[in-house]
């Protein structure tokens, strides 16, 4: 019977520090193969080097198309790719983004759920906002084994929080301490893929880069009235898990709390784009209101200075709807 050799491993802010205390408590003879995805620029390979000062002596590769898994290799996602897993080797995915980034977590640990089942463990380390959620939740559907890191020890608790609340969690640990558990669980015998839900599939299929239109969004969500605000796609509400989580008719993908964190900055921006109008509109006015009295047509000049009345106090009111968007949120 096969033991648990796949382990999956997904970060974002704050994630370095675990990850580096992880691989360095994994012996290296482990009998599994480890793939990380931590969210970086689509230029970042810092991470490469910081990895791989903390593992030891398990080699550490940038992941590459068909590259073959193998047990006590640690493999990093390339930038600007889904990183996805599948007939045992690695897969780099140029699908839609999930969660406004590339690589995600989410589809890497779909993509170890869907061709491993009960041999996956899947990691979710400090970041912010929920990417690995869904995934981890995908996991556990097919048999595999949750660990989240102990919000409390995490530099950004949001990840952790929200994997947390997502599906039932069989460890919830700190990073200290993750490494050497995973070790015990690795040499533990399971049992062989069951059936996978069609959802998780579709998803995989989705960040691999496969076609996706309308009648495949349909098969697993629900259209809606959202529209994503980057690219204009209706928003169809996904039906699959327990988590609130949208896909727009291209693929793209978020958590609520992503798509929120999304429309709150285009409001922002849309904002400040009409008090700097606005307030070059008031100016404008208070010169024609000038010009005008200058010229000796009084009627015309109280127009314009009421006009620019109004004006004022419109840039004042959405300035100060500016400045309390900058307030945190209860929670952040």
């Amino acid at each position: 019977m096969p033991n648990r050799d796949i382990i999956v491993i997904g970060g974002s802010s704050g994630a370095t520090a675990p990850l580096r205390s992880i691989l360095g408590r994994l012996p290296v003879d482990v009998p599994a193969a480890v793939l990380v995805v931590v969210h970086t620029s689509s230029r970042g390979i810092g991470i490469l080097s910081a990895v791989a000062s903390a593992a030891g002596g398990l080699p550490v590769r940038h992941a590459m198309e068909g590259m073959a898994i193998e047990n006590g290799t640690v493999y990093l996602a390339a930038p600007d790719h889904h990183l996805l897993v599948g007939g045992g080797r690695l897969i780099l995915g140029r699908g839609p983004r999930e969660n406004m980034v590339r690589p995600a977590i989410d589809p890497l640990f779909r993509s170890a759920a869907l061709h491993y089942g009960p041999r996956v463990i899947g990691v979710v380390l400090s970041g912010l906002l929920s990417d690995g959620a869904a995934g981890l939740n995908a996991i556990k559907r097919c048999g595999g084994i949750a660990m989240v890191q102990e919000p409390g020890d995490a530099n950004a608790d949001e990840m952790p929080r929200r994997a947390l609340e997502a599906s039932p969690v069989d460890y919830c640990l700190p990073g200290a301490e993750i490494g050497e558990v995973l070790a015990g669980l690795t040499t533990a015998q399971v049992g062989d893929l069951g059936q996978v839900p069609p959802d998780i599939r579709l998803e995989v299929e989705i960040a691999a880069g496969e076609r996706v239109d309308s009648e495949a969004i349909a098969a697993i969500a629900t259209p809606g009235t959202l529209t994503f605000p980057g690219c204009g796609g209706v928003l169809s509400s996904l039906q699959v898990d327990t988590s609130l989580r949208f896909r727009c008719q291209v693929g793209h993908a978020f958590a609520a709390d992503v798509l929120a964190n999304e429309q709150e900055s285009r409001v922002d921006e849309a904002m400040r784009v009409a008090l700097r109008i606005i307030e070059e509109r008031a100016q404008l006015v208070r010169r024609m209101a000038a010009d005008a009295r200058g010229s000796g047509r009084t009627a015309i000049a109280e127009i314009y200075a009421t006009r620019a009345a109004e004006y004022r106090d419109y840039a004042d009111t959405i300035r100060q709807v500016v400045l309390r968007s900058l307030d945190p949120l209860p929670g952040r």
